[in-house]
């Protein structure tokens, strides 16, 4: 099997011999490669090229083999790598249902039937009867948001598109607009990943936005009505906007309102093929994975379907999802489940990797 991608390696200044010098940075990085079951030969080329002295390089690859924390380190990876292969074989038997790869779309679930097969059972799931009284579905549109709140100020991301971690960096492309002015942006700008209006806008906790809450109907029994104005979101956007690969820490419903959404979700059994090395985040790209830069997705099952007005996903706790905008759309989301919806995740924070 040939060896894992080697991640960038420190560049520090060349000493007077001509040859960079090998500090502690890359004593690091050889560790880390070690780890990653690199070979000491593709490492000594990688060193090499960076312009330091294979005859230094060397020996100090072989020494690494030998250094206390390194191998406290293997210890530590063993654990690691049965932990990976534990939720590794239940996703195998999950995948043995011939079902698996479909994402239901129902209506009538009963209470009883939700908790265990999705909630405790942990299947997203289309709902399509949620939303069949709400008063949103036949009023909602860009020119009533227009008509009702356009001379309201909102929170949108801007200027997305030259950012690749626009979603990591999002507190970076905040920008206030008038809403009636991001309106006829949306409309006249056609499909764009540029700009948004997304969940962390929080524009539901201001009270001349009311009349949005007004406008959500009967909710199902496994929600608490009494949290609702807490725990809702409002999405709106134009048809290319695409919320990257990431699993949020706890449950909720996304109700699509105006155009189509796609979702596609990985199980979080699968969370070591995704390179989870920052917070809730991952690095791949479902629409362009580069396996050779994430080799491991290769084995991941993605799970697709398309979400139609009317239409709401529940989202169980943990699965991984990326979403695209297929028009010109309208969300609302909310996670007042009537059932416990508070968890811990220990997310990674590491950024140079």
């Amino acid at each position: 099997m040939s060896p894992p991608d080697i991640p960038a390696a420190p560049r520090p200044l060349a000493t007077d011999s001509g040859f960079r010098p090998l500090d502690a940075g890359w004593r690091q990085w050889i560790a880390e490669n070690r780890l990653r079951h690199c070979t000491p030969e593709s490492m000594l080329v990688t060193m090499t090229q960076a312009g330091l002295d294979p005859a230094e390089c060397e020996p100090a690859i072989r020494a690494m083999e030998s250094d206390p924390a390194f191998l406290a380190a293997r210890k530590f990876q063993q654990l690691q790598a049965k932990l990976e292969s534990v939720v590794a074989n239940q996703q195998k038997l999950l995948e043995l249902n011939p079902q698996y790869g479909q994402v239901e779309k129902r209506g009538g679930v009963s209470l009883n039937e939700f908790f265990e097969k999705y909630v405790v059972g942990s299947r997203p799931l289309v709902l399509t009867d949620v939303a069949r009284d709400w008063p949103a579905l036949r009023r909602w549109s860009p020119q009533d948001l227009r008509e009702r709140f356009g001379h309201l100020d909102v929170e949108i991301q801007a200027e997305r598109s030259a950012d690749p971690n626009y979603e990591v960096n999002k507190l970076d492309h905040k920008r206030c607009v008038r809403l009636s002015d991001f309106v006829d942006l949306v409309l006249a700008g056609g499909a764009t990943n540029d700009y948004y209006l997304t969940a962390n806008n929080e524009m539901l906790a201001r009270p001349e936005f009311a009349p949005i809450l007004a406008d959500i109907g009967s909710l199902p029994a496994f929600c608490d009505r009494s949290q609702l104005a807490q725990r809702a979101s409002f999405w709106f956007g134009p048809a290319g906007t695409v919320t990257p690969l990431h699993h949020d820490t706890l449950m909720l419903c996304h109700t699509q309102i105006v155009g189509r959404k796609r979702w596609r979700f990985i199980s979080p059994l699968q969370t070591p093929l995704l390179y989870n090395h920052f917070d809730v985040y991952s690095p791949v790209d479902l629409d362009r994975p580069d396996l050779n830069r994430y080799p491991l997705f290769s084995q991941a099952t993605v799970l697709e379907v398309v979400v139609e007005p009317g239409e709401t996903v529940f989202l169980p706790l943990g699965w991984w999802h990326q979403v695209t905008a297929l028009d010109v759309s309208l969300s609302f989301s909310f996670s007042n489940l009537a059932v416990p919806n508070h968890y811990s995740f220990n997310n990674p924070s590491i950024t140079n990797w």
